[in-house]
């Protein structure tokens, strides 16, 4: 059932970048994770958007929300309290003020939103295909959400995916190295006709860069031979 019928959720930008995909471990507002609530659907219900309840006792979040966090570290309201002290959703009233209607931050998203302008997506296969965003392999995981492998773990805008900046086009992978280009792939780009032809020193350098066929030891230890040999 978990490979058709899976959730993906994330929390979405205003220009829809998928900022962050959330995991089973990925907690919600009513301080509980992605993982305990219900992820599992035998038929995906039709009414939008799709209410994914926590299934802990007595809990009364009814459908999971993302905490937005500044790294690793939480964000306070407006009203100067954390998540966790205002219910088990956004528009739930803060526990710890009278006055606090609602969790509100002005804190900036790393995509230069700010976090009340975002909002937590739940969507099926077909939907994510439908915006071209990707999805991954089907797999019987449980509480996958929007994970699809280790990209899906840095914010969107880091993200050279579909499901955020978007990946290089062939193109500019395939240009040629230039001077602009950074010192670490000038350093690596293959030996051309110029470099063989320019002196002893532009094939000693060449004779320094890594050679496809070499394995780590191999290559640690020419480089070895060739220092003491010049030593010598």
């Amino acid at each position: 059932i978990r490979l058709q019928n899976r959730l993906f959720v994330s929390w979405r930008s205003p220009t829809g970048m998928d900022c962050k995909l959330v995991g089973p471990e990925t907690l919600c507002f009513c301080t509980h994770r992605y993982k305990q609530h219900k992820t599992d659907f035998g038929v995906i219900p039709k009414e939008r958007p799709i209410c994914v309840p926590c299934r802990v006792s007595k809990c009364q979040c009814k459908s999971y929300h993302f905490v937005p966090l500044n790294g690793t570290q939480p964000i306070r309201c407006r009203c100067k309290h954390f998540a966790d002290q205002h219910g088990a959703a956004p528009g739930f009233p803060c526990n710890a003020c009278a006055k606090c209607s609602g969790f509100h931050s002005c804190f900036t998203c790393g995509c230069g939103q700010p976090t009340y302008a975002h909002e937590t997506v739940v969507e099926t296969k077909e939907e994510r295909l439908a915006q071209g965003k990707p999805v991954g392999q089907d797999v019987p995981y449980a509480a996958m959400g929007g994970l699809t492998g280790f990209s899906s773990l840095a914010d969107g805008y880091m993200r050279l995916d579909d499901s955020g900046i978007g990946a290089p086009s062939a193109e500019f992978l395939e240009s040629p190295v230039t001077n602009m280009n950074h010192p670490f792939l000038k350093a690596f780009q293959g030996p051309s006709s110029s470099a063989q032809a320019s002196g002893p020193g532009a094939v000693m350098q060449v004779s320094r860069l890594r050679r496809p066929e070499e394995d780590d030891m191999a290559y640690f230890e020419r480089q070895y031979q060739e220092r003491v040999s010049e030593c010598i």
